[in-house]
């Protein structure tokens, strides 16, 4: 059955009189079909049974009295029906309020560390992100420095977790005014506890020290000697602090570390030692023979001083690098080495560990592996030789510094 046509006197679009069956406003072509019919009226029966009388508008309720809450809902006049709610007044808002900002996360203090991943969280002491987990890379993982003509380099390697390895070099003036370069080079003992806190502080000691004797005119010898004992105090020093939780074990090896280091003046090098940590001279003019300058405290060189085996028989068994001398609390007994050369031309005094020597051993090697301009470009040389420590098979932590011979004012600066 067919709903009804509605019957309308003008267009429910644009006010358009209509006459009677227009299905379609001639104005404006509006659809009258479209226009629904008027409900029958069937009006709410009231809980009392009456018959409710048409509700005339209602003006808009009143704003209630300060203090007083919201207005009670409103009876409908003469009948038992109460609605449930109330008019709505203009005074309403028309949209709920915004919520008030999240709380910013609370930032990280100027000095603590900010995660390299979400640039939010706090680093905690484990090297963690707070807010996201990642765990951060560790600033001694690879370093480089220069300063005056000499640079070193430090790298964890590829199979270490960490880099226990560290080095301190500078250069300054002697009284006269000639200038003097100083490398130290420290390789922690990884069967210790804490073998990169011990590295760390005995390079510093030892810089420490030979900057405060050289300019004072101490012999570079006598003040290579002094910060070798010095640098093993500040090692020594570091088995009476208490142990964090990671470090407690039912027994544990005092902290302890190698170290290597060389004084470069403008007519003599110094050089000193404790431990397998080298130092090799090469000669700019590479028709001259280079030369390895320090003797190991270790396993293998005791073999060979002894006689007992050649060099290549000791240093192929699994004991070689077992060293004989270190610093640490526990040493048996500290015995600095130290000696003095007069090169007669100029060179290079290439500073390392073992990390790096164990793919040069010998001098004639090192020299191969060492660029030809290393007197000039010394940070360059350092990368390049710890790249082929690294291309090597990188087993150990590789620390190298490089010292031009001789020494030169090309600025001052310490590491």
């Amino acid at each position: 059955m067919m709903s009804q046509m509605p019957q309308l006197s003008a267009c429910p679009s644009c006010e358009w009189p209509l006459e009677s069956g227009d299905r379609f406003c001639g104005a404006c072509g509006y659809d009258l079909s479209a226009v629904p019919a008027r409900p029958d009226d069937h009006p709410t029966v009231a809980l009392n049974g009456a018959v409710p009388p048409e509700e005339p508008p209602r003006p808009a309720a009143p704003a209630p009295a300060p203090g007083t809450g919201p207005a009670a809902p409103a009876a409908a006049p003469g009948t038992g029906v109460r609605f449930d709610r109330a008019p709505s007044s203009d005074d309403y808002p028309l949209q709920a309020p915004e919520p008030p900002p999240a709380a910013a996360p609370e930032a990280p203090a100027a000095d603590q560390k900010v995660c390299v991943a979400c640039r939010a969280g706090r680093v905690d002491r484990d090297g963690y992100c707070e807010n996201c987990g990642h765990a951060q890379p560790r600033e001694r993982d690879h370093m480089e420095q220069e300063a005056g003509p000499i640079a070193a380099v430090s790298d964890r390697g590829l199979r270490h977790h960490r880099n226990e390895d560290a080095f301190a070099i500078a250069a300054c003036a002697l009284p006269d005014g000639s200038p003097a370069s100083v490398a130290i080079v420290c390789d922690g003992v990884s069967s210790a506890t804490r073998p990169d806190d011990a590295s760390l502080a005995a390079s510093r000691a030892a810089s420490r020290s030979l900057l405060a004797a050289l300019p004072r005119g101490t012999h570079p010898q006598q003040a290579m000697h002094e910060a070798i004992v010095a640098a093993s105090h500040a090692v020594d020093a570091l088995a009476a602090e208490p142990a964090t939780a990671r470090e407690q074990a039912p027994h544990q090896n005092a902290p302890a570390c190698t170290l290597v280091g060389a004084i470069v003046t403008a007519g003599l090098l110094t050089v000193g030692w404790v431990g397998d940590s080298r130092v090799y001279w090469v000669p700019v003019d590479r028709s001259s023979p280079p030369a390895r300058l320090t003797e190991d405290d270790s396993w293998a060189a005791q073999m060979v001083a002894a006689g007992l085996m050649n060099e290549a028989e000791a240093y192929a068994d699994e004991r070689a690098h077992a060293i004989t001398g270190w610093l640490g609390a526990d040493a048996y007994e500290l015995e600095p080495h130290t000696q003095s050369f007069k090169p007669d031309r100029p060179g290079v005094v290439v500073v390392c560990t073992d990390g790096l020597w164990n793919y040069a051993e010998g001098a004639e090697e090192m020299a191969e592996a060492l660029p030809a301009d290393a007197a000039v470009r010394p940070l360059h040389s350092a990368r390049v030789l710890v790249g082929h420590a690294l291309d090597g098979g990188g087993h150990d932590n590789v620390t190298v510094a490089v010292v031009p011979f001789p020494a030169t004012a090309q600025g001052a600066g310490s590491a």
